[in-house]
């Protein structure tokens, strides 16, 4: 039988713990993300170059490859929550235009990669009416989103933040989170000359569920920035 998260938290070692599974009321989220054209205005660290656009109800997803039928047959989980804001995992095939829709909704899409044994060969867009969601480019298999949204009926403690540019260019990060109905405020705040930053909690900072999270980032030269951050979900 495993441990419960607050027999843990007297003996600082749930992050093995975790890991191993043996905490019945916590796992752990590990978010990774890169923009590859960051600009002189703030944009979201995720895989579409833009500031990134949430559903503001639950909606069906399409999975779109570009390649057409050269992708048919592959096979494409897609992460995020329902409309009760569960978390949730589908799984579709790209039919015989590389086109596979959802019959489940998703109020958040924070994940989705290539779960078959056929890799694609073109970028796969995840979207509704025109608006991508999700994007798996074909050279990682997967989203690279620092975006995430934490579940209904749970609360997430952010422990670690990174950033890293590819130009020793100024970069300016922010961690953003939007509580459900409020607004993007900004959680922390870090100004390179393009050398890797990472920060963790000492205190982790606790996030309640439905909280949107994301990275975003200006720079002094256009060019690719990667950024992440680690949460432990705990049951609430």
């Amino acid at each position: 039988m495993g441990k419960q998260i607050k027999q843990l938290q007297s003996t600082n070692t749930t992050e093995w713990e975790i890991a191993l599974g043996q905490v019945d009321d916590a796992s752990a989220v590990d978010k990774f993300g890169i923009n590859s054209a960051v600009h002189s205005s703030y944009e979201t660290i995720w895989d579409a170059v833009a500031i990134y656009a949430y559903p503001s109800s639950a909606v069906t997803v399409t999975a779109t490859s570009a390649d057409g039928a050269d992708d048919s047959g592959v096979e494409v989980t897609i992460q995020g929550l329902n409309a009760n804001y569960e978390e949730q995992s589908v799984t579709v095939t790209l039919g015989a235009t590389g086109v596979a829709s959802t019959t489940e909704t998703f109020i958040r899409v924070f994940r989705a990669f290539v779960s078959g044994s056929t890799a694609a060969g073109g970028n796969i867009d995840i979207d509704n009416g025109g608006t991508v969601y999700a994007q798996i480019q074909s050279e990682y298999q997967q989203t690279m989103m620092a975006v995430y949204t934490i579940p209904a009926n749970k609360k997430g403690y952010l422990v670690s933040a990174n950033i890293s540019s590819q130009k020793e260019k100024d970069v300016t990060g922010k961690l953003m989170m939007r509580e459900d109905g409020g607004v993007f405020r900004t959680q922390g705040l870090v100004i390179t000359p393009g050398t890797p930053h990472g920060r963790t909690w000492r205190v982790p900072k606790g996030i309640p569920a439905k909280t949107d999270i994301e990275i975003r980032a200006k720079a002094g030269a256009s060019g690719p920035v990667a950024a992440g951050f680690e949460i432990i979900l705990v049951d609430a």
